[in-house]
């Protein structure tokens, strides 16, 4: 839901949040579960993600964006995988920019 007092519109929201250094080079960003729902709305912001083909998670609300194409590895919990499952990958193998 957009929050009637903010002078950015969701469109204006996500634009910055996107075009920011951090999501070009491919890094992991994270927002506030609450500011997303105000800003732009939780339901356009998954199809933003989806779009761009990004993954994303949310933890005692916060959202974790990963803004690369690389497959998330859980490295403890209920089911980790192991790297020998996935074997080597770099960040053009996710379509990432490469890192300077």
């Amino acid at each position: 839901m957009h929050n009637r007092n903010s002078p950015l519109s969701p469109e204006v929201w996500l634009h910055d949040l996107f075009t920011s250094k951090a999501v070009q080079e491919g890094a992991v960003i994270r927002r506030k579960a609450r500011d997303v729902e105000r800003f732009a709305g939780m339901d356009r912001f998954l199809r933003e993600i989806d779009r761009r083909g990004y993954q994303v998670i949310e933890n005692a609300g916060q959202i974790v964006i990963f803004c690369n194409r690389a497959p998330i590895r859980w490295l403890a919990g209920p089911d980790p995988i192991s790297s020998k499952e996935i074997g080597p990958k770099s960040f053009q193998d996710f379509g990432a920019p490469a890192l300077r």
